[in-house]
This record gives structure tokens, sequence and C-alpha cells, in this order.
């Protein structure tokens, strides 16, 4: 019970049933209010035809007539009762009897043709007739003059309670039905909610592979369920990729490591000293080096993962690259390394190290990765609200099929190689990562022979979400 409460097919139905009761309780008050009105209407209208019947046969001149006839002609479920000039009861026949005293007092007051209402709803109208006489149980009564006309809706009410008790009935019975149909039409209607539970039950249980049913009809269950595949085929992605992530970076650990413990293993064993024990502890300084290198690395793209605030302020983009221009053409000297920016600058917000960061890594990438002599250029261009620089090489480019993955984290086109100058394989990743969070983005263009050009964009203060151009 408390499944069904809290489900959606248990708020449906119970919506449902609301629905129907309130529905019925509302056709029922609608229909009491208009079939009394039609009732009290169809009463009054009802007593002015006898009024006018009669009027007109005392219009002929005096009349002596049957009550029985006289009832008869009339028709149910009128009632007559008759007063003298001293408004003395002569007679009572029909619904007026048993009301002869209320009627007369009320007679008293009232004028001719004006309708009359008693406490129980029963409506009479006052009629004269002078020289009327009237057989009533086979006598004949003094002159009648003036009759009161008396109507009863209460026997027509009876009658449509007894409708309303029956039509009651019924609409329960309705409900009942209607209520069996929709639990039926509710459990077919939710069967596919019912499976992507299922489904989502055994992703959760470990089948990664599962994916909730998705038909061809794009109904809204489809549309539902092909979201939530793709959810669940970005969380596959996220944790292949921290799979991938852990395992690369224990890896890119277990080199450094391994060799430190090496030499320390050597030397405890006695296989170090004198003149090799320098060597080796150069060699260990450089391995801690590459794990601090590492440790950092990772760190910085932790906390960019997580969204952390950058510290941005107004910088000329123009003057940082041209800082690490020259510092590579210092640490290069046999490069030719250029730079091609605004003569007014190029401003961005921005956070100066992070910036100097990408730049540097993109010229030491440009640097060892290609044969000496590649030609570096460095090129500011303003794109209306936005800052494009470009860190162009004629090297050795890259292999179409790599380019895809150049951003990925721990992957390296040249493994040896880079290995050899000392990389993580998190440069890329890293560039990537620090013009997103300045809300830039990085593209390649590469081909093989010919060299490689990366493109940073980089909005300005003005740029507010404008397209780049």
């Amino acid at each position: 019970m408390r499944r069904w409460q809290a489900g959606i097919r248990g708020r449906l139905l119970a919506g449902f049933l609301m629905l129907f009761v309130l529905a019925l309780a509302t056709s029922g008050i609608v229909t009491a209010f208009l079939v009394n009105d039609y009732i009290a209407e169809r009463s009054v209208n009802k007593l002015r035809d006898d009024e006018r019947r009669i009027t007109e046969l005392i219009g002929a001149g005096p009349q002596t007539i049957n009550s029985d006839q006289f009832e008869t002609m009339l028709g149910p479920p009128l009632g007559i009762m008759g007063q003298d000039r001293d408004g003395d009861i002569l007679f009572a026949i029909g619904s007026s009897a048993g009301r002869e005293y209320e009627l007369a007092r009320l007679a008293s007051t009232a004028a001719a043709g004006q309708i009359i209402e008693t406490g129980d709803d029963v409506v009479a109208v006052l009629v004269p007739t002078p020289g009327m006489r009237m057989t009533y149980e086979d006598r004949e009564t003094d002159d009648v003059a003036r009759l009161i006309l008396v109507n009863d809706p209460s026997v027509d009410r009876d009658t449509i309670i007894g409708y309303a008790g029956t039509m009651t009935a019924i609409g329960l019975t309705g409900v009942v039905v209607l209520m069996a149909l929709a639990v039926v039409v509710l459990r077919i209607g939710l069967r596919p909610l019912s499976e992507m539970a299922q489904a989502a039950d055994a992703i959760a249980a470990g089948s990664r592979g599962e994916r909730l049913p998705v038909s061809d009809r794009g109904a809204e269950t489809d549309l539902l369920a092909a979201a939530v595949n793709r959810a669940f085929d970005a969380q596959a992605r996220a944790e292949d990729r921290a799979r991938a992530f852990a395992a690369d970076a224990s890896h890119e650990l277990r080199t450094p490591l391994a060799t430190i413990s090496g030499w320390l293993e050597l030397y405890r064993q006695g296989g170090l000293g004198g003149a090799d024990l320098e060597p080796a502890v150069a060699r260990i300084e450089d391995e801690v080096g590459r794990i601090r290198l590492l440790v950092d690395e990772l760190g910085l793209l932790a906390r960019l993962d997580t969204g952390r605030p950058l510290d941005r302020r107004p910088l000329d983009l123009a003057a940082l690259a041209d800082s690490v221009v020259e510092d590579a053409r210092v640490i290069y000297s046999g490069l030719t390394i250029t730079l091609d920016a605004p003569a007014d600058g190029a401003t961005v917000p921005g956070d100066t190290a992070r910036l100097q960061q990408v730049l540097r890594n993109l010229v030491g990438n440009a640097v060892q990765h290609n044969p000496a002599g590649t030609q570096i250029r460095l090129t500011i261009h303003q794109e209306h609200s936005w800052v494009r620089l470009d860190v162009a090489d004629d090297g050795a480019g890259i292999a179409s099929d790599d380019l895809p993955r150049l951003f990925d984290r721990f992957w390296r086109a040249e493994a040896s190689r880079s290995r050899d100058y000392g990389g993580s394989g998190l440069g890329l990743a890293i560039v990537q990562a620090i013009v997103r969070a300045h809300g830039g983005h990085v593209t390649v263009i590469s081909t093989l022979g010919t060299g490689t050009t990366v493109s940073l964009y980089v909005p300005g203060p003005d740029a507010d979400g404008d397209e780049v151009a």
C-alpha cells in the first residue's frame, strides 16, 4: 500500500478517482439546481394554465360543476379549495387537503392571480369564481366565491429523487468500472517505465553494457530513455577515463619510483661508493623532480576540473607572449622563434601565471617534438571581442589519426621521445583545461611534413558570450 501511495500508479489512480468523484458531484449538484428550478417553474406554469381555463369557464356564465370532473379536467397533482364570500372553507380536494387553514390564512392577504407559497414549498394561486357552484360528495355547495388552486411539486421531486438515486448508483458503478479500466491502462501505459526501471537495476548491479529500451515511436518515455542512456554513456566514458587516468598516473609514477628504489637498493647493498655516488644522487634528484612535476600537474588538473575560479585580471596577452618568446630564445638559442602581435597589444581578462604556463607548454612542445631548424611563429589576432593566438611551426606535423587524442591525459604520439624530453603527457591537457577555465577553447590544425598550428581563442573584456568570428 505504501508503494502504491508513493508510486506513479497510485498517484494517478488517486487523481483519476478524485476527478471522477468531483465530476459526478459537480454534475449532480448542477443537475439538482437545474431540476429544482425546472420543477418550480413548471408548477407555476401549470397553475397559470389552470387559472386561465377556470377564468374562461366562469366567463361563460354561472356554472355548476361536479368536483370529480373538475379535478379530472385540471389533472394531478392539482389540489382545489373553495371559499365563500366570507372566506369560510367549503371544500378541499387533492393536495389542498390538510393545508386548508394555512391556505386560507395566506389567501386572506393575497390578491387575485397572486402566486402563494406555503411553508413546505407548495404553490397556489387565488382565482375569483363569482356565481359558481360545485357538487362535492353528492351535495351541492353554496356559492363558491373563489377557488385556491394548489400544485404540490413534491410529487415531481420524489420522482426526481428516485431518478437521482438510480443515477448515483449508476455513477458509482461507473467509477468502479473506470478505475478498473484506469488500472489496466496505467499498467500498459507505464510498462515502458517498468522496463526502464528493470534496465536501470541491471546497470546498477554491474551490467555496464545494459541500456534502457528505446523504441522508434518517439514517445515521451523514449525521449526520457534516450536521455538517460546518454547520461549512462557519459558516465561510462567518465569512468573509463578515470580508470585510464588512474592507471596512467600509476604507470607514470611507477617508473621514477622504480628508478629511485633501484638506486637506493644498490646503495644499501654497497654497490655505490666513491665516484659513483654523485651521479646516482643526481639521477635520484631527476626522478624526484619528475615525480614533483607530475604531482603538481595532476593537482592543477584536479583544481581546474572542480571549476575553482582563476585569478582573472586584465592583462596584455601580447606582452605576455613576448616574455615567453624571449625566454625561449635564450633556452633554445639555435632556433628561430618569432612573434607577430598588434602594436597596441591585446588585453584579455585572465590569470597571468596560468596563461604563461599555456604559452610555455605550446612553445616547448613545438621545440621538443620537431627536428632542429624548425621555425616557430606566434601570431596574435583581434577577432571582434575575442583574441586568437596561434603557435605555428613548419616541423614534422601530426598524423590525422592522432589529432583527436592530442588533449587526452597521459597520451603521447611518440611515448619514448616524450619521456626522453621529460614530458608527463599532461601538457596539452593542461593547456586545454586552462583555456576552458578562461571561457575559451583550443583548436589544432596539422599536416604531416608541413607543420602544426595550435590556436587559442580567449574572450576579451567585452566578449559577453559572443561567438568566435
